[in-house]
């Protein structure tokens, strides 16, 4: 089982990331294209901390909490056409997971007594899962996608000097952040977060799953 929740969960991220290659290579810019990032082939996009490491410890030591990541999928903001491209780009990996999700909900509602119950069961998995990545992606703190569709949005004045002060970071203070951002997340965020996911795959597959 703890196998099967990690495949589904890495195959999810890399839809995620394949997502915002596609978004931007559509939106004019090919660079994803070029270093070999818009396949599904899990090797090109594997980062061993968080696609591997990370996920297997928390979902091994029965955390509660299960998410992950990919090596970020390259583009060049210069190359974008379009006022809101860039939230268009951040948006795409979400919105590609909320649509699994909704699709595998789907296939759950109506396959009860038609389909397999290991189908089923595949289902069952895959619908929170791509749910909580979607809904965690959202949340706008660095280097999430929702910081980054809102900083879209910002005056370009003020978002050239957030974006300046994050580059500036070291990798020191880069760990620090990451550390306090999962603090934050775990007392404030991740509640109301796992009860969003509840109520979504119950309305998508029409049963209380868990």
């Amino acid at each position: 089982m703890p196998l099967v929740f990690l495949a589904i969960l890495m195959l999810a991220i890399v839809m995620h990331e394949v997502a915002h290659g596609y978004a931007a290579l559509l939106l004019g810019d090919p660079t994803a294209k070029n270093e070999g990032r818009l396949t599904l082939n899990p090797l090109p996009h594997i980062d061993l901390l968080g696609t591997i490491i990370i996920p297997a410890f928390l979902l091994l030591t029965g955390s509660g909490l299960l998410f992950g990541w990919a090596k970020p999928v390259p583009y060049n903001p210069y190359n974008l056409k379009g006022k809101h491209s860039e939230a268009l780009v951040a948006a795409a990996g979400p919105a590609i997971n909320i649509a699994i999700a909704v699709l595998f909900g789907i296939v759950y509602r109506f396959g009860i007594g038609i389909l397999p119950e290991s189908i089923l069961h595949l289902s069952a998995i895959i619908v929170p899962v791509n749910l909580f990545l979607a809904l965690f992606n959202l949340i706008p703190i660095p280097p999430l996608d929702g910081s980054k569709i809102i900083m879209t949005l910002l005056p370009h004045q003020y978002r050239t000097k957030i974006e300046e002060r994050i580059r500036s970071l070291t990798i020191t203070q880069n760990i620090m952040l990451f550390v306090i951002t999962l603090a934050v997340l775990s007392f404030f965020v991740l509640d109301y977060i796992t009860e969003a996911v509840s109520f979504l795959t119950t309305l998508f597959t029409g049963t209380v799953i868990f």
